[in-house]
Parts: structure tokens; C-alpha cells; sequence
């Protein structure tokens, strides 16, 4: 299900119609086409979310070749039950993550960005979950987004101020901070205390 209001929905849709034909089109005229109705679907959304155009066209309409989804990982560690988490700029908590960069695995990036936000030398373990992020965080983004669950080990490091979190901490699942709900909500973090908790755990997917 689609939780995308209309002409959210509408737009996305032109944009990878566009990006399509870009991709595979090769007469001048159809490409011509193809770049307004881009423009268009980058109009819409600028009108409607009040966005400048050149976010908009850097976040809606950079990527090349045929559309897909982009790739967010996020990294549970768990010492004594207790789960890391990370604060963010803003104030609010998360679990260590990220966009996966290109040139890294899911389960390497997990393990940079446990690194680059917590200080702390990590290794991966197994996927928790991989989910459709439009059904479970808000806001709803006009690109689509795979969020990726990986337990992760703590293996060495400490924690260190950087450019992206300002402290890190160790919480039960009573105990929660302010979330970052947008990167994760507490039904996520639910289900990662249940992967840790579990015998033999089953990945999920949506």
C-alpha cells in the first residue's frame, strides 16, 4: 500500500516514466519529451512541498540509467540487552547509518557508518529486516527508499564527537530517547531487540 498522498504518487511515477526513457530512448525529439515531463514531475513537487528547484532537481532528478530504490542501512548492537544509539544534531536518536555508498557491500557499510557516527570497530552478523520505508517512517519521501537492519558486534573503540552525532548511549527497550523517527521508530527498534533476543531469526522483508 501506498501511503503517498496523489499527486505525490503521480509524480514519482512521471519522474521514473521519465528517467526510463531517458535511459533507453534514443530519438532526440522523445528525449526532449522526457526531460520536460522530468521537469515537470520536479515542478510538482517543488510547488507542493515549497522545496527550492535545485533541491529538488538534486534529490528527484540526478540518478541515471533505470530507477531503483535507494539503499539505507542501520546498525543494532546490543551489549547486557541494551541497544546503541546515536545522537543526531538535531537532538534526536538513531540507530548508527546511512546511505550504502556505492563501492561497499550492505553489510561493509553497516559497519562504516557504526564506525563513522558510534567511534566504535564493529562486525556484521546477520540482516534483521529489509523494509519498504514508505510503510513504516514518516515523513514519506518522494524517492523510494530499502531500509536494511544488520546486527552488528561491537568489537573495540569509543565513542567520539563528529560531524554527524553529538553523543551515543546504551538503552533498554523501556528506556528509549527521543527517536528520529524518520530513520527509525520504535517499532523497529522493537524488532531488533526481538532479532537479538531470538534463537534462530528469520529475515524479515516487505
Amino acid at each position: 500500500m501506498d501511503d503517498r498522498a496523489p499527486w505525490l504518487s503521480w509524480a514519482v511515477e512521471l519522474q521514473a516514466l521519465a528517467q526510463a526513457g531517458l535511459t533507453y530512448g534514443h530519438d532526440r525529439f522523445d528525449r526532449e519529451r522526457y526531460e520536460r515531463i522530468r521537469a515537470i514531475a520536479a515542478e510538482m513537487i517543488g510547488y507542493k512541498t515549497e522545496l527550492p528547484a535545485d533541491t529538488v532537481r538534486e534529490l528527484f532528478c540526478s540518478e541515471t540509467g533505470y530507477q531503483t530504490p535507494k539503499l539505507d542501512t542501520r546498525a543494532a548492537i546490543f551489549r547486557e540487552d541494551k541497544i546503541l544509539l546515536v545522537r543526531e544534531r538535531d537532538g534526536l536518536w538513531s540507530l548508527p547509518g546511512g546511505w550504502v555508498d556505492v563501492d561497499r557491500s550492505v553489510g561493509e557499510n553497516a559497519v562504516k557508518e557504526v564506525r563513522e557516527e558510534a567511534g566504535l570497530e564493529a562486525r556484521a552478523e546477520f540482516l534483521i529486516a529489509v523494509q519498504d520505508r514508505d510503510r513504516h517512517n514518516k515523513p514519506v519521501y518522494a524517492h523510494k527508499v530499502c531500509k536494511i537492519f544488520v546486527l552488528c558486534t561491537a568489537l573495540s573503540g569509543a565513542f567520539r564527537e563528529n560531524s554527524e552525532t553529538t553523543a551515543s548511549g546504551w538503552f533498554g527497550l523501556d528506556e528509549l530517547p527521543p527517536l528520529a523517527e524518520n530513520k527509525n521508530t520504535a517499532g523497529q527498534i522493537r524488532m531488533c531487540f526481538d532479532a537479538h533476543r531470538a534463537e534462530h531469526w528469520v529475515t524479515l522483508f516487505d
